[in-house]
């Protein structure tokens, strides 16, 4: 029996695009990842090229371990900063390195557990009504950001910021719309140059760390009996293996929304087990380099959504180009310039995207509004979700999104199908 291929999207998984247009659609990925994958270390405290070289390694490695089947990359992970931050002032990187790696090690137990016993109980409890309004969350949660990063120059209202968000914007949306041919492919890519020239044109971009950036720069790597001797840090231990947790919920739900864009599902085809698998390795391999643990970006699910480039070799070649860029100063620096409303009018489209996926398996799922159990499950997913609420118990935190995806499957597990007052 031949492997399925989708043939509604313009380059299928298994896909190989021509080397030139290769080239193009992953430095796309690239550029579309790229202002996440180094806010975290700079928030934190670590070198940004580090955490450039460590999301290319880790994708690769997910790409391995899950055999080619996924088209997701991997970046530095948000969930951790708090956390990071705390163990960077008392501890220093070492700590945050054991803390990185302690996670990688709790994903492999997970997988393992799962590979025992099997995925079917998550069509139990992960059904439409629950991963519809997950899926919206995901790409609503970060709405909020991206608007304030749209409007806000150290913490004041900025019309140009504004203004820049806009245009960015709406060239993305003509350029989506309205070109075809291999350009039509790369609106995102598009959209991000001709903000940035916009940007250029407002006055707001900061020329100078490009001009004093060197072109090769090897990153400050932190690697264990090399440059700090390893020891044990039973704080980061605690502090982020909890943590692991969260970001699974949403590695489960990364995994949700590519299962709808690809026409699969790749809880039964790697498996989720090779999928957490994956995810762990590629946490560790980051720790031992000296970067930031990493889970798979919302924003470049956004970017298949859009243009139908579900190809790995894409994905492979912008894990490539990050690698690589980690040692080019001059490029790191440039794209590090990319200002924030840039980003944020590209995000607009990327966020929105995902979270209308999310609507669109309701509609063809047929879920039911007229029952109150499904109302119920999906006000409160969406409203805890995007709202923002987030537990909170000593050190240990659950993200907005991670409580409301456990909310939401308690309610489906706990409520009965119909309330009393339904016939």
């Amino acid at each position: 029996m031949s492997e399925f291929h989708n043939d509604d999207v313009v380059l299928d998984i298994h896909d190989r695009p021509k080397p030139v247009h290769w080239v193009g659609l992953s430095i796309q990925h690239l550029f579309t990842m790229f202002g996440s994958t180094v806010l975290v270390p700079i928030l934190v405290g670590i070198n940004p090229s580090i955490a450039l070289v460590s999301s290319g390694l880790g994708t690769l490695v997910y790409l391995t371990v899950t055999k080619g089947k996924i088209p997701a990359y991997l970046g530095s992970s948000f969930a951790f900063i708090a956390a990071m931050t705390m163990l960077m002032k008392s501890d220093g990187y070492p700590a945050v390195a054991q803390g990185a790696i302690t996670c990688g090690i709790v994903y492999l137990i997970v997988s393992i557990i799962i590979r025992k016993i099997g995925s079917a109980w998550l069509d139990k409890i992960l059904p439409p009504i629950v991963v519809g309004p997950v899926i919206m969350v995901i790409g609503l949660g970060l709405a909020a950001n991206a608007a304030n990063n749209a409007m806000y120059h150290n913490d004041k209202y900025d019309f140009k910021y504004v203004a820049v968000a806009l245009i960015t914007l709406a060239l993305t949306i003509i350029f989506n719309m309205f070109l075809k041919g291999f350009i039509g492919l790369i609106p995102i890519l598009l959209g991000i140059v001709g903000g940035y020239i916009t940007a250029m044109l407002f006055g707001i971009i900061d020329y100078q760390p490009i001009i004093d950036a060197n072109w090769f720069a090897l990153p400050a790597f932190e690697i264990p009996f090399v440059n700090y001797q390893p020891s044990l840090h039973l704080n980061a231990i605690t502090i982020m293996a909890p943590i692991a947790f969260v970001t699974m919920t949403e590695h489960i739900g990364h995994l949700m929304v590519l299962n709808k864009l690809t026409k699969r599902n790749f809880f039964d085809d790697p498996g989720l087990d090779r999928t957490l698998l994956g995810d762990g390795l590629a946490q560790i391999v980051a720790g031992l380099v000296g970067g930031p643990p990493v889970t798979s970006y919302g924003e470049n699910i956004g970017v298949l959504a859009i243009t139908k480039v579900h190809s790995v070799f894409v994905i492979g070649g912008a894990a490539v180009f990050a690698v690589g860029l980690g040692f080019v100063g001059k490029l790191s620096a440039l794209i590090l310039s990319i200002p924030n409303p840039v980003i944020s009018g590209i995000s607009f489209i990327l966020f929105g995207v995902i979270a209308a996926s999310g609507l669109k398996l309701l509609i063809e799922n047929k879920v039911d509004f007229d029952r109150k159990k499904n109302l119920l499950i999906a006000s409160t997913i969406l409203v805890i979700g995007i709202g923002g609420l987030v537990f909170q118990a000593g050190t240990f935190t659950l993200s907005a999104m991670a409580l409301a995806t456990v909310l939401g499957i308690f309610l489906n597990l706990v409520l009965p199908e119909k309330a009393l007052s339904e016939k």
